[in-house]
């Protein structure tokens, strides 16, 4: 079982920036697909970004340039850095993981998940 614990999240101003952090119970947790996604009031969990196994990457549209996924294996970590934040960023930012070699860009794709940290972005 893999527990992931999200932080980082808070208030901020437009054009501002945040690091999200994903923190996993496993020293295995260099071998899982880790994904961040995000869900707003009244609208689906959309993906953000993953980062597989060898630190290949891909982020959705909406945030490309400007969020930036990494994961440092010795903390048994992924990050998420956040600049340029809009309001349309405003959500609970949850992350995921799967035992797996390919990324999943769909919540359905993934086995383990976070309690969420909350983004508000003020304009």
């Amino acid at each position: 079982q893999v527990q992931l614990v999200e932080s980082g999240g808070g208030l901020v101003q437009a054009g501002g920036s945040l690091r999200l952090s994903c923190a996993a119970s496993v020293r295995t947790f260099n071998s899982y697909v880790t994904s961040w996604f995000r869900q707003a009031p009244g609208k689906e969990r959309e993906f953000v970004a993953a980062i597989n196994r060898s630190g290949g990457s891909t982020t959705a549209d909406s945030v490309k340039g400007r969020f930036t996924i990494s994961r440092d294996n010795a903390k048994n970590t992924v990050y998420l850095q956040m600049n340029s934040l809009q309001f349309e960023d405003t959500a609970a930012y949850y992350c995921a993981a799967r035992s797996s070699i390919f990324i999943a860009t769909t919540s359905n794709g993934y086995d383990y998940w976070g309690q969420g940290t909350q983004v508000t972005v003020s304009s």
